[in-house]
């Protein structure tokens, strides 16, 4: 029998690491596993049901091509967390969207790309 593997936690490689460890912290709820040290934290669901998110502080910032990762954020509110997540710190993308896209692009203080997709409610 071979060994299963996990995703254990999503690396997000950050110049502002203050700004964008409060940005996901409250854009996720998330909490950290342990204080951050050295610019490196984990960052937990709290109910255990989602991946974990890390934060790795870089010292450059990037330049360039943009990272070929970035997180889908489900909701069945995306209006809602749109706003939301502008209000602590996103910027929209200006993504060239087609008439049945379900989703929004954003930037998190950083500059990397992510987002928010509309799911339908279970009922």
């Amino acid at each position: 029998m071979s060994a299963q593997l996990t995703i254990g936690s999503i690396v997000i490689r950050c110049y502002e690491f203050d700004k964008l460890l409060a940005f996901w912290q409250e854009a996720l709820h998330y909490v950290p596993t342990r204080p951050a040290k050295d610019g490196w934290v984990i960052l937990r669901d709290p109910d255990g049901s989602g991946p974990n998110v890390s934060l790795d502080q870089t010292r450059e910032r990037r330049s360039g091509k943009r990272s070929r990762l970035h997180l889908d954020l489900y909701t069945t509110d995306q209006k809602g967390e749109v706003e939301r997540l502008v209000k602590i710190g996103a910027t929209r993308y200006p993504w060239r969207y087609k008439p049945d896209d379900d989703f929004v692009v954003l930037e998190d203080p950083d500059g990397n790309l992510f987002c928010v997709v509309e799911v339908p409610s279970e009922s």
